[in-house]
């Protein structure tokens, strides 16, 4: 199943509004093996992150957000992908991240619904 990027990006390749759009794993591995550059973005902590994540995901744990999103994810036009453990903090972080100002977050929920492979240490 394919899911089109424009489906959520719109013709200009903007999520609509500046709330983040809601995705599942499916459609999140599907937009982002068609994106040339987009940010994939683990919330949760440092030992959360080590223990299994996805691979390609960077670590900004949600209580850090605020002070280091700017510095890391310069690009407030690409594309966002945003997961945690269960979807509860990277829903919190997706909203703070759409109200930064960054156009195109998508909240993908949680590892737990991450039906494809991880990594760890």
């Amino acid at each position: 199943m394919l899911f089109s990027c424009a489906a959520f990006f719109g013709c200009q390749g903007r999520a609509s509004g500046s709330n983040p759009t809601k995705i599942s794993a499916t459609e999140a591995r599907a937009m982002m093996a068609g994106l040339e550059r987009h940010a994939l973005l683990d919330v949760r902590t440092p030992g959360e992150f080590r223990a299994a994540r996805i691979e390609g995901a960077i670590l900004i744990p949600v209580d850090e957000i605020g002070a280091r999103a700017e510095r890391e994810l310069p690009e407030k036009d690409a594309p966002i992908f945003v997961y945690c453990r269960s979807g509860v903090r990277s829903a919190a972080a997706a909203q703070e991240l759409a109200l930064m100002g960054y156009s195109k977050v998508l909240d993908m929920g949680g590892i737990l619904d991450w039906p494809y492979e991880i990594i760890g240490d």
